[in-house]
């Protein structure tokens, strides 16, 4: 027949618990952490998204020659812009202007014509 200690069993449960506790402390810690590096990472993205704004504001039309190539795509991008939306426009007006021929091709039906309702083919259930 064995003999258990008790006493050291529950000092090793106590232990593994205290154990447990501080590496949920720990990790928690770490996740705040890094979601604070998170946060700071898209502050600092903000401020080199405004850094290269007002620098193309100032400096887009004669940009110093390291920064030449990504004002150019800047510039083109804009364009493309404007280009797609002078054709969204283009095509709105076709389409406004192809239902207006529609309704104007429509007949209107004359003043004595009556609409009767289609009656019910079908035999009622019995």
């Amino acid at each position: 027949m064995a003999i258990f200690d008790f006493e050291a069993l529950k000092d090793k449960a106590k232990d593994l618990a205290q154990t447990g506790v501080s590496k949920s402390k720990q990790l928690g810690e770490i996740a705040k952490l890094n979601l604070a590096n998170v946060g700071e990472e898209d502050t600092i993205r903000k401020a080199y998204m405004e850094i290269g704004k007002l620098y193309y504001a100032e400096r887009g039309m004669a940009p110093e020659p390291a920064y030449a190539a990504l004002c150019e795509k800047i510039t083109a991008a804009k364009v493309a812009i404007e280009e797609n939306k002078n054709r969204v426009e283009e095509l709105k007006a076709e389409d406004s202007s192809a239902e207006a021929d529609v309704i104007s091709s429509v007949e209107p039906l004359a003043e004595e014509t009556v609409i009767l309702p289609v009656e019910n083919e079908i035999p009622p259930q019995e």
